[in-house]
């Protein structure tokens, strides 16, 4: 029977180890290793309180392929979901190779020493994957992931075109904290102080980071939520939809931040917390972004207090398959802090991540998705996935959309 491995061991890992145990008829084995054995522990006696069964749990230095090799060839996984860190995706894909076995992640690759991140370095992966007879799917997260498939299935099924498409991630929830990030501080921190750009007729444009005054951004009124202000931003699924969605003009990215937010963030900045580098401090080589995630909220455990909603879709603007007549849709799930957490332990960032990359891993293992090399999940069948969605706690609605977004 299929086995799974997971790695890494927090918070979405703990929203895919769960989602993994409430499907046994998929994932008759679950395996979770991560640096930090007893945050893998943690998870275990959750697991086994909610639903009976036991996983097995490991120490692995993500880093370390030597390692890695070891572990998956004691294991034997069918498929290995990576979501430890970004900076550690090749050294996972290397040890998926060595000891042939298929892999999915939930965020592209970046290097530790340089803020920038984007699919070259895995999609050089593509032909080494078809060579050995394996699938690598990259980004099966919400977004990158089910914003990826939300296309995909307007492509497929309602237009016959495609020419926008605006993604938007709203979090209008509280944690109660006075500033906190909802995933690893490092990353969401390099993530978005970055310079912004977007693709349009072909070419990437470049707009200021979201914490300069003159960032691009304006109200948008979400479903449930109602208004809030939204920023333009670089994300990595941007990348591979300008690539694999023909016909497009123009893909954009936008993000919700409070004003609380950002003001924390720039006063970071100014005074250098935000940097990656090193620097000297009583003798000893200290990154001061890594000093500031040993201070900030472990983004693991947000849940316990977090109240209100995600809001996270895409509008999709294209020339319908029906008629040939112009029309926008909006795509898009709610998901509920408090909910998530009652059912996973985890907040509803955690949530909208981990249980695509549960969803993925169930495509792979039940021979829906199928294929050898490097696949972004637009290249695969959207509309089994978005049946899953609804079954397995992202249900997701379509609504046309009248309204106006900026030029």
């Amino acid at each position: 029977m299929p086995k799974v491995l997971i790695i890494g061991a927090g918070g979405v890992a703990r929203v895919v180890a769960h989602k993994c145990a409430q499907v046994p008829e998929v994932f008759d084995k679950i395996a979770i290793a991560s640096r930090t054995i007893s945050k893998c522990e943690e998870i275990r006696e959750e697991i086994r309180e909610k639903t009976g069964r036991e996983i097995e749990v490991a120490q692995v230095d993500a880093d370390n392929v030597h390692e890695l090799v070891a572990l998956i060839n004691r294991v034997k996984p069918s498929i290995v979901i990576n979501v430890a860190l970004p900076y550690q995706d090749l050294s996972i894909m290397d040890a998926c190779l060595e000891a042939n076995v298929n892999y999915l992640d939930t965020a592209n690759y970046e290097p530790r020493d340089i803020a920038h991140f984007e699919y070259s370095w895995q999609w050089a992966y593509d032909s080494k994957f078809r060579e050995k007879g394996l699938i690598a799917i990259l980004g099966c997260g919400f977004d990158p992931g089910v914003s990826n498939i939300f296309c995909a299935y307007a492509q497929k099924n309602i237009f016959d075109e495609i020419k926008y498409v605006d993604i938007l991630d709203c979090n209008a929830g509280n944690h109660g904290h006075a500033f906190a990030t909802n995933f690893n501080p490092e990353i969401n921190i390099r993530e978005v102080t970055q310079i912004v750009k977007y693709w349009e007729d072909g070419k990437w444009i470049e707009k200021p980071p979201i914490l300069e005054s003159d960032s691009t951004h304006f109200s948008f009124d979400y479903p449930i939520v109602g208004a809030n202000e939204s920023y333009l931003l670089y994300h990595e699924e941007l990348e591979s939809l300008a690539k694999n969605i023909k016909g497009l003009k123009r893909i954009r990215f936008w993000m919700t931040f409070s004003d609380n937010y950002l003001t924390h963030l720039r006063v970071l900045k100014t005074v250098g917390m935000t940097r990656i580098d090193e620097v000297d401090y009583e003798g000893k080589k200290v990154v001061p972004i890594r000093f500031l995630k040993s201070l900030l909220p472990d983004p693991a455990k947000l849940g316990t207090n977090y109240t209100g909603k995600t809001v996270i879709g895409d509008i999709i603007t294209g020339r319908d398959r029906k008629d040939g007549k112009e029309r926008s849709i909006y795509i898009y799930n709610v998901c509920d802090h408090a909910e998530s957490y009652r059912e996973v332990g985890a907040q509803a960032i955690s949530y909208t991540t981990g249980v695509p990359a549960m969803i993925g891993a169930m495509m792979v293992l039940k021979g829906v998705w199928k294929g050898s090399g490097v696949f972004n999940v637009e290249q695969l069948d959207p509309d089994p996935f978005m049946e899953a969605l609804n079954r397995y706690g992202l249900p997701w609605k379509q609504v046309e959309f009248n309204g106006k977004l900026p030029d």
